[in-house]
Formats: C-alpha cells, structure tokens, sequence
C-alpha cells in the first residue's frame, strides 16, 4: 500500500518567501521520485493568472515538471485522469470557502481524495494548508475569521498565518473555546506533515517559525508548541 502523505503549511512556499527554496524543495521531495510532476491548482484565487505565472516562474528553480489546473479553464479530457497523472498537488491561498464549493461542484474533492490513497502528495499554504482537515479558521467571510468545514482528510482543525495575522490567534482560541476542534497551528514558514492521516513532524523555512498543538482544556486554551525541524539544517 502507498503511503499517503499531506504538508499543511501556515504560510511560505513560492508566494510568500520567493527566495528561500525550502519548504517547497521539502514539499516535492516527498513525492520521492526525480523530476516529480507538480501541479498547482489556483482555485482558492479564482485562478489568478498573475498566482499562476509566478507558479510556474519560480517552479524554473526546481528540478520538477510543473503543470496547473484551472476550474476556470479545465483541461481537454478526463478531470480524474489528469490529476492522478500526478506526484504532487501544491494547493495556493485564498478564500476556502469559495475553493470548497467548486471543487464539489466538479467533484475534484472525490478525484483528490482517490489521488491521496494512490499515493499522490498533497499540500498547500493557507487555504491549500486549511482545506485537508475537517474544519479551521478562514477570512473566507470579510470582515471575520470563522469556522469552515472542510475536506475531512486529517482530523481536527487547522489555523494558518499563525504569527502572521495579529487577529488569527486570538480568534482561533476563541472557536476552540467554542466548540471547534482541537488542531494545528503554524506560523508563517512552517508546516506539519502528515503520513497515513497521523502527524509525523513540523518544519520550517525560518529558523524562528513554529507550529502548535492547540486545545481547550477547563474552560482554557492551552497551546502546546511542537518541536520543529528548521530545514536549513
């Protein structure tokens, strides 16, 4: 059997650090194969061409063969056969809510899920970090972060941009405190990695980046910060 394996980051990657490689070099090497196919899917975005240009622009520093999926503008052919053809599915960031309601739509929630068992690595930053667990916190809805189900992949909740945002820790405690699920948390540049839906590690970009475990406990929260591998190391 495949092992199945997730990267959730809280923020980083090509998008936001464009000159530091490291979570996205860690993020390909996952797929443990050379020159992996890497297929970004823009949709959080609204298929932004400007997310997707640069996609494939910084893509140039990696030894990788970089392709991306448009809802907007799918691809001629079988939806499912074009993202199992893959090694590697780099979700981007946006509105989670918007990216949740189209990929039901077309039913790439189903096709990503079949992708995961056969092996295909998934990950993402922000919204492509959120979207794998059964809920978490999303600006989705302007003006508040909210609770937003999700994909139901990894269990618990997730909260990105964690030192980022000033209103994401705060508002993340107080959906825990109000009946969200226990989860993670990551900092701008780091990231937790999943293997067979059970946590293996955190890493990070920046030296100083962290993930946490965070839960309610008597009324409190408590946070529980999680040892992390700087991967310049």
């Amino acid at each position: 059997m495949k092992t199945r394996k997730i990267l959730a980051m809280g923020g980083g990657g090509f998008s936001m650090e464009p000159g530091n490689l490291l979570l996205d070099q860690f993020f390909f090497s996952l797929a443990e194969k050379q020159k992996p196919n890497v297929c970004f899917i823009g949709t959080a975005s609204g298929d932004a061409q400007g997310y997707v240009d640069r996609f494939y622009d910084y893509m140039k520093d990696h030894d990788v063969t970089p392709s991306h999926l448009s809802l907007f503008k799918a691809p001629v052919g079988s939806l499912r056969d074009y993202v199992l053809s893959k090694d590697v599915i780099y979700v981007g960031g946006g509105n989670t809510r918007n990216l949740m309601t189209l990929w039901k739509e077309w039913g790439l929630d189903k096709i990503l899920w079949e992708a995961y068992n056969n092996g295909v690595v998934l990950g993402g930053l922000s919204a492509g970090g959120l979207c794998w667990f059964e809920e978490g916190v999303t600006d989705s809805i302007p003006g508040s972060l909210t609770k937003l189900s999700c994909m139901n992949i990894l269990k618990g909740s997730f909260c990105p941009h964690f030192d980022g945002e000033a209103e994401r820790r705060p508002a993340y405690h107080n959906l825990i405190l109000n009946g969200l699920k226990s989860g993670y948390a990551c900092d701008d540049s780091a990231a937790v990695y999943f293997e067979n839906e059970v946590f293996v590690e955190s890493v990070s970009s920046v030296a100083s980046a962290s993930s946490y475990y965070v839960k309610s406990d008597g009324g409190k929260v408590l946070e529980e910060k999680i040892p992390t591998r700087y991967l310049g190391n």
